[in-house]
């Protein structure tokens, strides 16, 4: 029996040690624009059925309870949780913040996949494109001209520029669209605050913020991280001791395994 313990008490070490992983990468991204927090979940592992449920007693009725033995926990997956984040105001005009559901689209440098992300910290490059910190483009393609000295940017999407030569026409941009998915859980990470789509994800559906339950668009706002510190360091703290317990079931086991020992002398 005490072996079965030295075993199921490590698999509970090392799914905290997966657990504490998770807390670290929330807290290191803490101050990341559009990060959302993971939540590691686990399962229990099979068991061994030493005396089946409802098994027939001598009296003639069934046992009320069985004998199953487990052999510890597992991690099954990292959710993500895609809540809002707090607003920043930067009061810069191409920072641009989602207010609900949606991503912006972001081509990548193969030119045909598309990223996904909630960053909305865009740039003009040297010929007036609008692209992301990493240098690549906004999609649908937005092209600023030289000679337009400010932006704005609506709700729904509408990006216009306005030359100071003719300040009172606003020079038509263009339009940003946004893409919401069935399963934003199921999008993969590739980092750079970037998503791909998977068959988990769902085919997105791409179109005008603020229509069909899509998000609205903030102009010199950011979506700051939805991580809150006070949370993950209490979660910290119940990992750590729950990591303290199975060490502790371990050394209790091997003494128990130590005294049987003895007992053979």
């Amino acid at each position: 029996m005490s072996i079965r313990a030295l075993s199921t008490a490590s698999t509970g070490m090392t799914s905290m040690q997966a657990q504490i992983d998770v807390i670290a990468n929330n807290l290191a991204n803490v101050n990341t624009t559009g990060f959302k927090r993971q939540r590691a979940n686990f399962h229990d592992l099979f068991y061994q059925h030493v005396r089946r449920v409802g098994t027939g007693a001598a009296s003639g009725s069934q046992l009320p309870s069985g004998i199953q033995l487990g052999h510890g926990v597992k991690l099954v997956g990292t959710d993500r949780i895609f809540a809002q984040g707090p607003m920043t105001a930067t009061e810069r005009e191409l920072d641009i913040a989602l207010d609900g559901e949606g991503f912006f689209q972001i081509r990548q440098v193969d030119g045909t996949t598309i990223g996904y992300t909630r960053d909305g910290t865009f740039h003009r490059d040297a010929e007036g494109n609008l692209v992301n910190n990493q240098g690549l483009f906004l999609e649908p393609a937005l092209r600023v001209p030289a000679e337009v000295t400010r932006i704005t940017v609506s709700q729904d999407g509408r990006v216009e520029g306005f030359d100071p030569a003719n300040p009172t026409t606003p020079v038509d941009i263009g339009r940003i669209e946004i893409a919401r998915f069935p399963n934003p859980e199921g999008l993969l990470a590739i980092g750079e605050n970037l998503f791909l789509e998977t068959q988990a994800s769902g085919t997105p559906e791409v179109g005008n913020p603020g229509e069909n339950g899509r998000a609205i668009l903030q102009q010199g706002f950011l979506e700051a991280s939805n991580v809150e510190s006070v949370r993950e360091l209490t979660e910290m703290i119940q990992t750590q001791r729950a990591f303290e317990l199975n060490s502790s079931t371990i050394q209790t086991a091997d003494e128990m395994l130590q005294r049987l020992a003895n007992l053979r002398r």
